[in-house]
């Protein structure tokens, strides 16, 4: 059976730790004659049924700094556009491709797609989960922060949504205490929370308060108030999202020397505040930055051995 990344789930804690230091190398040697090519001879399908900058961009390069061939298509591009079953897509592709990658609606879509697959898929985004991102945030932690994801507190302010979801189950799988801020009506989903309670050593905590979440965490995470495909909810969500603003003040309520983090794209004044995500606590750059090496690192996983 391939090995699909759906979900942080699909890993071992330590299978988790071998990606993000693998990603750490693969940044090290970026550029280098030596830099591994685990995907020469290797094709990878990219699936865009959503708009995307950052996934797109990062797996597309990634592929190829490995040696593969991306093929990168639009949803319209393919017969999936005019309602072709999702298993005999996946049927087709695992003839001409060695994994798939894509971003899509309802992870109902991937779940098909990786059921009918005879090559690894991977979740560029789901309305339920956005793993990929989080192993992103993981390793930019490692690389700001002295103790890495040892007695890592991270408090998240916002909306229980796909990111919120990963970052669920990465903080069961690793042990990491997980603080989350939600709205009342805006928490996250009951099942992933249920789901993660048995997944690993992680302490997961919902509040409604932002201090209570936020109080000596060393890392502050959040996410724009209405995803993709809830645009006609932005007017109600920002009044019910009122407070929930990380602003300097909450921040001066973490850890010394905290860390910002936000997936991208940001609306300042907002969910957070110009001075925060342009301020010395941020690490989104370098956030951002490194979905392409951790990418990379679970690329080499799924696909790029044996």
């Amino acid at each position: 059976m391939p090995q699909h990344f759906l979900t942080m789930l699909e890993l071992s804690a330590d299978e988790l730790r071998a990606v993000l230091t693998r990603s750490h190398e693969f940044k090290r040697l970026r550029g280098t004659a030596v830099h591994p090519r685990p995907l020469a001879g290797r094709s990878v399908a990219v699936i865009m049924e959503k708009a995307s900058t950052r996934t797109r961009i990062s797996f597309e390069i990634g592929i190829h700094e490995l040696g593969g061939q991306p093929v990168a298509l639009a949803g319209r591009d393919l017969q999936l556009g005019r309602d072709e079953p999702l298993g005999d897509t996946a049927r087709v592709l695992s003839r001409y491709v060695q994994a798939v990658v894509i971003r899509t609606f309802g992870h109902e879509r991937i779940e098909q797609l990786a059921a009918a697959s005879s090559v690894p898929v991977i979740n560029a985004l789901t309305d339920l989960h956005h793993p990929c991102q989080i192993l992103a945030d993981l390793m930019t932690i490692q690389q700001h922060r002295a103790h890495g994801l040892d007695d890592l507190c991270v408090a998240w302010v916002g909306d229980g949504n796909n990111v919120a979801h990963s970052w669920i189950f990465a903080a069961a799988r690793l042990g990491i205490e997980l603080r989350l801020a939600c709205p009342s009506g805006h928490a996250p989903d009951e099942a992933v929370l249920a789901q993660a309670a048995g997944a690993g050593p992680g302490r997961i905590t919902v509040t409604t308060d932002v201090a209570q979440a936020v109080r000596g965490a060393h890392v502050v995470t959040t996410d724009v108030w209405a995803s993709m495909g809830q645009e006609d909810e932005a007017e109600a969500r920002r009044k019910a999202f009122v407070g929930y603003c990380v602003t300097d003040q909450v921040m001066a309520l973490a850890a010394p020397e905290p860390i910002f983090l936000h997936c991208l794209p940001a609306h300042r004044g907002e969910e957070v505040s110009a001075e925060v995500i342009d301020g010395p606590a941020s690490r989104v750059w370098d956030q951002a930055e490194n979905r392409l090496h951790a990418q990379k690192g679970l690329l080499e996983l799924v696909c790029g051995r044996g």
